[in-house]
This record gives C-alpha cells, structure tokens and sequence, in this order.
C-alpha cells in the first residue's frame, strides 16, 4: 500500500439540479476507506440548493471544491467541462453522479488494480441498480478468475453485443493521463458518450475489473438514463460506435453483419411503437437520430416490419391483448 497512498485520485459529480440526492452522493465520497482524493463537485446553473448543499461541503472539507458554470451546458458538454478541473497530480479519475453513491472501499479497489496493472486504461465493477425494493446486477459476464482482459478484445466483444460491462461512468475509472490527452474525453453530444470514450481508449491500453459491486445507482424518474431508454437510444448509438470504431476491432463483414443486425432490431422496436400510436415528436427523433449516424429514416422498411409485427400479433392474442392494454392506460394517463 505504501504506493497507493500516494495516489490522488480525482473524484468528479457534474450535477444540475440535484438536491434531493447529493447529501448521500458527496458523503459516500468523505466515508471512503482511502483519503487521498480531491473532490470536484461541478454545478451546471442549478436554480435548486444544488449549489448551497455543495458549498456546505466544501467548507468543512478542503478536498472537495466547487465549481461552477456560467452558462448552462448540455450534459456531455458538463461532463467534459467538469473533467478539465481535475490536478495535473492526479492519477485516477473517477466519475460518480449526484444521485448515485459509492461503496466506501470503492477507491482502495479501484487503485488497487492500477497499481497492480499498469497496462490497465479503464477498470469497471459491479454496480447495483434499482429503487422502491427493486434491485438488480449491473456489469455481469466477464470471468470471475480475471482482472485484467486485453482492452480490444473487450471492445470488440462489446461491440458484436457479447458483453454490456462499457461506460456507465458510476462503475467506472479511468487513468487521469487519458482523460488529461485530448480536448474531450467523451467524444461526442450523445447521452452514451461514455460507452465511445471507453472504446476510443480501448485501442491502446487493458481493461480491469474488480469483482465487487462498488457503486450504487439510483432508478428514478427524473434521470437522463431513463430517457435514453425510453427512446430505445441505445441501440442508435451502437450502430454509430459500430460504424466510428468498427474498423479498429472487426473485420469489414462483422462490422456490416453487426450494423444489419442492429438495424433490424431498431425497426422492429419502431413497429411496435407505430401500433402504439407515437406522437409527431417521438417519430421526429428517431428520425434525426437515423439521420446523424448517416441511416435516413426508411418508411418502406417500417411498413414491412410493421405488416410481420400484425401478422404476429394476430396469432397471438395473449400478446395482442397486453398491447391493447397497455395502450389504453397510456391513453388514460395522458388525459388524467
């Protein structure tokens, strides 16, 4: 340990509007096992106690500190400007959002592996997630007799859809010298930045993993992550991640077998949200969407997949009557 200790690690919460949670979120970073962190706690304009309940903070703690935008910023926008206070002494980088928390031997792990493994660029754990008394595992599937996988094995893996353990920056950590290299660690506007910044770095260096649940990350409504849900955004951006570092990681017939596959999958989440009657807004976002990764929007497939989706639900009532359902209490939802 006497080398970890004198690792700083640089702990980062962009936040806007984040009251009801950033108690719990900044004190789960003082009552971690290991002390040398500094704490950036960036706020984005909030016009809640945001910025009241970070100062109260910062006050009794001189690691942490609080820094403010002066213009409100788009989330990735936020997340980069946050990343740019970090010290040049730093040696770790770890995000962790307002309304999340981590476990208080999170850091010790953290910096455990890379110390232990300098080849490691980025290192995941479990998290878990939920709310209300619903839980689950975050991150499964890599090899429990492992820490340290080749970084392009995993992003290749990760990009034909074998493994989900990329991104989510809560359960991650990243070596301060990548995040210091360029003038944007997440490299683009998208809401699943994190998962290209993961394999944008991927091509160089090793991933860790510690076989722990070192985070905990809140279900509510009100978080970005849901939106990115709702919208099936997810699947958007892997094409686009597919199409950027496909190249890096796959063969040409895998990248094309994957973005084909991946496509399919979009169209057929679109059918069923044609028979669920989607307003102009949902169908003018998906469109965009196509449109960014270079895929305009295909009326002509939609039309088939919805004719198979027909076909397939009139033989099969029981999944015809849920849909029914389920449309009628969105219908009563948006008239209470």
């Amino acid at each position: 340990m006497s080398m970890s200790r004198q690792s700083l690690v640089s702990v980062v919460t962009p936040v806007y509007n984040g009251e009801r949670y950033l108690r719990e979120c900044i004190e789960s970073v003082i009552d971690q096992t290991y002390r040398n962190w500094e704490y950036i706690i960036a706020d984005n304009v909030s016009s809640d106690a945001t910025l009241t309940i970070a100062e109260e903070y910062a006050r009794k703690d001189t690691r942490i500190r609080v820094v403010r935008s002066d213009v409100f910023l788009p989330i990735i926008g936020s997340h980069n400007r946050a990343l740019g206070f970090i010290s040049p002494r730093s040696s770790l980088c770890k995000i962790v959002s307002a309304d999340d928390r981590l476990m208080p031997n999170c850091l010790l792990q953290m910096v455990e592996l890379f110390e232990n493994n300098p080849s490691v660029g980025i290192a995941g754990s479990y998290q878990v997630v939920g709310g209300d008394g619903r839980w689950r595992l975050r991150n499964e599937g890599l090899s429990i007799f492992k820490s340290v996988f080749p970084g392009r094995e995993i992003a290749r893996a990760h990009l034909l859809g074998e493994i989900n353990v990329l991104g989510d920056p809560s359960s991650s950590c990243y070596r301060s010298d990548l995040v210091r290299e360029g003038h944007a660690f997440f490299p683009n506007e998208t809401p699943e930045a994190d998962v290209s910044a993961c394999l944008a770095q991927l091509r160089a260096c090793d991933f860790g993993f510690v076989h722990q649940v070192l985070s905990f990350e809140r279900c509510h409504e009100a978080r970005h992550t849901n939106e990115a849900l709702a919208t099936n955004a997810y699947v958007v951006a892997a094409i686009r991640d597919c199409i950027v570092y496909g190249d890096s990681f796959l063969t040409r017939d895998e990248r094309d077998r994957r973005i084909a596959e991946l496509l399919t999958e979009y169209y057929r989440y679109l059918s069923v949200n044609a028979l669920k009657f989607r307003n102009k807004a949902f169908w003018l976002y998906h469109q965009q969407r196509l449109q960014e990764i270079g895929y305009p929007f295909d009326r002509l497939r939609l039309t088939r997949e919805i004719a198979l989706k027909v076909v397939d639900l009139s033989l099969n009532p029981k999944a015809t009557m849920r849909l029914l359902q389920k449309r009628m209490r969105t219908q009563r939802l948006v008239k209470a």
